[in-house]
């Protein structure tokens, strides 16, 4: 699961920025180890448990799983033939990020305040720069762990496509974003460059 939602998203992002951020809360991997994944073969158990994580989102599409905690989906497996522990399936649904029962279990990474006044768009959907530092965009993601939700706030550089900024948590805050842009700052400050008078700075949120 882990080197899927990496490899989705290691051309936005780059391999080792996704891997220092999740490492560094408790969802550790390497670069080298996804490389590895990435070029040697599935194990058995991998398949296995491939097959029946599209049986589990088949269910899903279904939408069973919103009535399925662990134990009813074990026994929704077990009742199609497979002979799979309850432990594993409390696992593969951990990494898809359902928990059962709960409504909506796809987080929602921009809930906006209708009543805050919003600034106004000055990149008009055109992410072009011409120079760097002239135009950073924050973006958000989630990765589901067997821990739990990990959010992760981007700060990219339009013209250089390098992360800047970013920053992690297991909760979705205004914070987590705010400091993100903080350590995009402190980048900044650390290469030598103070003035980004000419920089905009967009998000969706």
């Amino acid at each position: 699961m882990i080197v899927v939602f990496i490899s989705d998203h290691r051309g936005q992002f780059g391999v080792e920025p996704i891997c220092r951020v999740l490492t560094e809360h408790g969802c550790k991997i390497a670069p080298s180890t996804f490389y590895d994944n990435l070029n040697r073969r599935p194990s058995k158990q991998e398949l296995r448990d491939t097959d029946l994580t599209a049986v589990i989102e088949q269910a899903r599409e279904k939408r069973f799983v919103e009535l399925f905690g662990a134990r009813k989906m074990w026994l929704h497996l077990r009742g199609l033939g497979h002979d799979v522990a309850r432990c594993t399936v409390e696992r593969l649904m951990a990494q898809l990020g359902i928990s059962g029962v709960v409504r909506g279990t796809t987080p929602r990474t921009t809930i906006a305040d209708e009543k805050a006044a919003r600034p106004a768009d000055l990149v008009d959907r055109n992410f072009v720069a011409s120079a760097p530092n002239r135009l950073w965009v924050a973006d958000f993601t989630y990765v589901a762990t067997w821990t739990g939700m990990v959010y992760v706030a981007f700060i990219i550089d339009v013209f250089s496509r390098r992360i800047v900024g970013w920053r992690a948590a297991t909760e979705m805050t205004t914070p987590l974003v705010l400091d993100a842009l903080e350590m995009a700052l402190w980048t900044r400050r650390k290469d030598g460059i103070t003035d980004l008078t000419r920089l905009v700075h967009h998000t969706d949120a």
